[in-house]
C-alpha cells in the first residue's frame, strides 16, 4: 500500500515513529501521525492546518494529546459514556498516579518496566488512519495517498486524536472547504 503513498505522506508515517519512541509506546497511533503532521512543511496538510489557523498552536495540540494518553486513550466521549455508568476517570487516574505517578496511564518511558528492542510496529487506530486515508483518497478518486488524505482520515476516525481536531476547530467538511473549496459528506 505505501507505494501509493506521495513523498509527503511517506514522510508523515516515517515521521510517526519517533514521536511513539519518545513517549514510550509500543506501538505508532493516531496521535503520532498527527504529531508527524505538524512536523512537515510544505505539504497539502501543512497548508489545510495553517489556513484553519493550527499551525500556531501545535503546543496546545500536544497538551490535549497528552491529556487523553493520561487518560489511558480515553476521549471525552469514553469518559462521560463512564460517567453514566458512575465510573469518575479522573478520580481513577488520580489514584493511579498517587499509587504509580504521574502520567502511570500514559506510556512514558519511566512507567515503562520493560522495553521492546525492535522498532514499534502500527496500532489499531493507525492502521485504521491509514486504511481510510486510502478510502478518502479513493472516494476522491484520487491516484496517491497524500498527506492531506491522512489528515481527513484522521477527523473522523472515533478517539481522542479526532476530538483533538475538532476541539481546534479542524473537522472533516472544514478540511475538504480549505483543501477542496467545498462542502462535502464523509466519505465511506
Amino acid at each position: 500500500m505505501f507505494e501509493r503513498f506521495t513523498k509527503d505522506a511517506r514522510e508523515v508515517v516515517k515521521g510517526a515513529f519517533p514521536h511513539c519512541e519518545k513517549t514510550g509506546e509500543r506501538t505508532v497511533g493516531a496521535e503520532h501521525l498527527l504529531l508527524a503532521l505538524f512536523d512537515r512543511e510544505g505539504g497539502r496538510a501543512s497548508f489545510a492546518l495553517g489556513a484553519l489557523g493550527l499551525s500556531g498552536r501545535r503546543a496546545t495540540v500536544r497538551q490535549a494529546l497528552e491529556e487523553a494518553r493520561r487518560r489511558g486513550g480515553l476521549s471525552r466521549a469514553d469518559t462521560d459514556a463512564l460517567a453514566g455508568l458512575g465510573i469518575d476517570v479522573s478520580e481513577i487516574v488520580a489514584r493511579v498516579e498517587e499509587a504509580h505517578g504521574v502520567g502511570a496511564l500514559s506510556g512514558d518511558p519511566e512507567h515503562r518496566h520493560r522495553r521492546q528492542a525492535r522498532r514499534p510496529g502500527f496500532g489499531r487506530d493507525a492502521k485504521a488512519a491509514l486504511e481510510k486515508a486510502l478510502r478518502v483518497a479513493v472516494g476522491r478518486r484520487d491516484r496517491h495517498i497524500g498527506d492531506e488524505h491522512l489528515l481527513l482520515a484522521l477527523t473522523v476516525l472515533p478517539g481522542p486524536t479526532s476530538e483533538v481536531l475538532a476541539d481546534h476547530g479542524v473537522t472533516y467538511a472544514a478540511l475538504n472547504r480549505v483543501l477542496y473549496g467545498r462542502q462535502e459528506t464523509q466519505t465511506g
